[in-house]
């Protein structure tokens, strides 16, 4: 596989998030804010009729995206992002990205990538992310 700067990452898609889920990863991470599971909390803060999605799982599609286009969560080297929106459930989110950068570290080829997650045309997550694609260059020791 021939990667430079420039290539476009396959799009990761998750059609429509779990508002179920929401109340298990609540659970999961120990997270007590009701805008994640209550309804009647969301309407009462003037934040529409839909929960909220938890900040880690939105960041946990950009690794999708990264995992699925490397062969493995294993290859994800780092990753910092800025959340810009919120994401409800029921919305249809695409994760998506493009390599900004190729460095050699320690005989490794590592992918510099910008990444963003969409609801429609709202990105609502945004940043950076390396990746190790030393196997996909065929460049491996």
């Amino acid at each position: 596989m021939t990667i430079r700067v420039g290539t476009v990452i396959p799009s990761w898609e998750l059609p429509a998030v779990s508002a179920e889920k929401m109340k298990t990863m609540a659970l999961v991470l120990v997270d007590p804010n009701p805008i994640h599971f209550d309804l009647d909390a969301v309407r009462a803060l003037g934040m529409g009729e839909k929960p909220v999605n938890q900040g880690p799982n939105n960041v946990a599609y950009v690794m999708n995206m990264l995992a699925a286009w490397t062969g493995g969560h294993e290859h994800l080297r780092g990753i910092r992002v800025r959340f810009q929106g919120n994401v409800l459930g029921g919305d249809h989110v695409v994760a998506r990205g493009t390599v900004s950068a190729l460095r050699e570290e320690k005989g490794r080829t590592l992918a510099d990538c910008a990444v963003e997650l969409m609801v429609g045309e709202r990105v609502v997550l945004a940043g950076t992310a390396t990746t190790d694609v030393t196997h996909l260059t065929g460049t491996q020791d």
